[in-house]
């Protein structure tokens, strides 16, 4: 078992008090109102920001068309002053942009990108063609007083502290679940199960093979993400990977009698893939970070995932 940095993916500098951020919005419009209450409250936390041509736009369910919205994100990593990119929110949208990205400007200009739910196809994204590390964490609405404190910390530790190997770990009344025995290791990928069901058929869909796949949902019926599920594993990306952490299923209803817990036992135990679930992350209270492209340890016999590399680094 891998138990040292391993992977060749590029990491973008640590994020320090004082630094710029750009806000951007990728997929569905928000509220200004909301937008700046949020802004206000990242800039309290000692951060500065340079908001997005588009990110008050609002068309119907998109903010302004796939390329100016991809055009915004393009000016973000072109401009020096920026250390982090943070969506103002997910929504539909986001797989739109993805083909008028450069992705190999991109890699020679890496900067820290965030999100889940719709982000999730980006991270995904930007992992594979740019081969850029990325974070499975926070969105610019999260960043309100009644935030759990653990989320920030979650999210300032991942974008800032080189320390590895470290524990990616639920709150303490929130224990990950082993369910089926085994180790596995390497990168992670995934996210919304349904941003990644969608990504199927495309230029980027995830990569799954040898990796440590995450799925979460949110507000869909359990014979929804079944078929969701069955989706993915006749894609060949339930096969493919190394081992699975699944995360919450937030506010999806029992369907025909059956749970997200008994749709688990009967269609991704049955794999027999090292698996954990009951990762905080995505759409529940409590979201843990998870750099996408990084190397993680899956020990499903100690019940424990661990960072095996850091998703930054310091540099001048």
């Amino acid at each position: 078992m891998r138990t040292e940095a391993v992977s060749l993916a590029i990491k973008p500098r640590a994020l320090v008090r004082g630094d710029t951020v750009g806000i951007v919005t990728l997929g569905s419009p928000l509220a200004e109102e909301t937008i700046n209450a949020r802004l206000a409250y990242l800039q309290r936390m000692g951060l500065n920001v340079v908001l997005g041509q588009h990110v008050y736009d609002s068309n119907g369910y998109l903010a302004g068309s796939d390329r100016e919205r991809a055009e915004d994100l393009m000016r973000m990593f072109a401009n020096d002053d920026v250390r982090l990119i943070l969506p103002v929110r997910g929504g539909v949208g986001v797989e739109g942009i993805l083909p008028y990205l450069d992705y190999d400007f991109i890699r020679y200009h890496p900067k820290i990108v965030t999100g889940y739910s719709d982000i999730t196809v980006l991270l995904v994204a930007l992992a594979q063609l740019s081969d850029l590390v990325t974070l499975h964490s926070l969105l610019l609405i999260d960043f309100k007083p009644d935030t759990p404190a653990y989320n920030f910390e979650q999210f300032f530790t991942a974008t800032s502290s080189l320390v590895v190997p470290r524990p990616i770990a639920n709150p303490p009344d929130m224990p990950l679940v082993p369910r089926v025995a085994g180790k596995a290791a390497g990168p992670a990928v995934g996210g919304n199960l349904t941003s990644l069901v969608g990504s199927l058929g495309t230029p980027f869909e995830a990569d799954t093979t040898g990796k440590i796949l995450l799925l979460e949902e949110t507000h869909e019926p359990v014979n929804t993400v079944y078929r969701y599920v069955e989706q993915l594993k006749l894609a060949g990306k339930l096969d493919a990977c190394a081992g699975i952490v699944m995360g919450e299923c937030t506010n999806c209803p029992d369907a025909y009698g059956k749970s997200y817990e008994d749709l688990i036992n009967d269609f991704i135990v049955p794999l027999g893939k090292p698996l954990l679930t009951g990762l905080a992350s995505g759409h529940g209270k409590y979201k843990v970070a998870i750099p996408i492209g990084a190397y993680v340890q899956l020990d499903a016999d100690q019940g424990t995932l661990t960072l095996l590399e850091p998703a930054v680094h310091y540099r001048i």
